[in-house]
């Protein structure tokens, strides 16, 4: 029991002593408490697993499975149809000893610039400036118009763009326009420009996603840190590498990972405008693994492939989800 004394004197109004003492209750649960505690964890624990559990089992039958197969037939060889015969490393060797599958990991390297590196720093760009507009249906449009690619089918981009490149289309018309004439050609046909046309289609697709995430974070950004940066007499630079790109280190991790997935494992776009040509300027690997396997039946060494381009792409991204983890 412990007494609060009254801190004015014995002149001053009287205070209640506060006693307080522990209960049994307190110190020694009631019986059988102890037990019930650790069985409502464990069926909290069973409850989340069976919520869990289909949607697991569906990525095991659709990802986990196929993946492991494909380990599988990467030592074997096989046509997709007859019996598989065990081909050792041989489909791993290929992917070093044939230069065709060497050109197509080093294009998709390649599109990492257009794919990722001209997307993040032009839509850092936009985003800034977009900020600095006043709300209104300009900066409505501007954010519209930038996310468009988005939401088109990028089989649609290839169709649109395959059309816009040929020799009447609208890029030839435009340089005509200018009176550049002569640097007009068939972009997508050519062997030196076929590649960065297609990084191009990239770029377009990639820009608005980009834009967008970094519009939304700079929106969580605390103004107070860019009126601060103002008073210590900051311009748009400083402010802009002092304030604006710390505060967007999450949105660039996000950014940089995907685009670069993107770029890594294209299909879509290539394989509508160029499929892979002309020759193999344009050959990625996601373009490879379909030519193997289903036109000429060398299931074994696309799944060799395959397998090599999952890891890629899981070595390429682990330093940049690590920096994004970092205080």
């Amino acid at each position: 029991m412990s007494t609060i004394s009254n801190p004015l004197g014995t002149g001053g109004a009287s205070v209640a002593p506060v006693s307080r003492s522990t209960t049994d209750a307190d110190e020694h649960p009631a019986p059988g408490e102890s037990g019930r505690r650790p069985r409502r964890v464990r069926v909290r624990q069973w409850s989340a697993l069976l919520w869990v559990a289909p949607g697991f089992g569906m990525y095991a039958v659709f990802v986990l499975y196929p993946m492991a197969q494909s380990v599988q037939y990467s030592f074997y060889d096989w046509d997709g149809v007859g019996a598989a015969t065990p081909a050792g490393l041989d489909n791993w060797k290929a992917l070093i000893t044939q230069s065709e599958l060497l050109h197509s990991v080093e294009h998709a390297f390649v599109l990492i610039v257009f794919y990722t590196v001209l997307p993040v720093g032009l839509g850092l760009v936009a985003a800034t400036l977009i900020r600095e507009l006043k709300p209104g249906p300009f900066n409505t449009v501007a954010r519209v118009v930038l996310f468009i690619p988005q939401v088109l089918p990028l089989v649609a981009a290839g169709i649109a763009w395959t059309w816009m490149y040929s020799s009447d289309g609208l890029v030839n018309q435009v340089l005509r326009a200018f009176g550049l004439g002569a640097h007009t050609r068939a972009w997508l046909g050519d062997f030196t420009f076929a590649l960065p046309a297609v990084g191009v289609i990239g770029v377009w697709v990639m820009l608005g996603f980009c834009t967008v995430l970094m519009l939304a974070g700079i929106g969580k950004i605390d103004p107070s840190l860019y009126e601060a940066a103002r008073l210590d007499g900051a311009g748009r630079f400083r402010e802009f590498f002092a304030v604006t790109l710390p505060g967007l280190r999450q949105e660039l991790v996000v950014c940089t990972t995907f685009t670069m997935i993107a770029a890594l494992a294209s299909f879509d776009v290539i394989q509508i405008s160029t499929q892979g040509g002309p020759g193999y300027q344009t050959m990625v690997p996601g373009v490879e693994i379909y030519r193997l396997t289903f036109l000429q039946q060398h299931v074994g060494q696309a799944s060799a492939l395959a397998v090599f381009l999952a890891v890629l792409v899981l070595v390429v991204i682990w330093p940049i989800q690590r920096l994004g983890r970092e205080k």
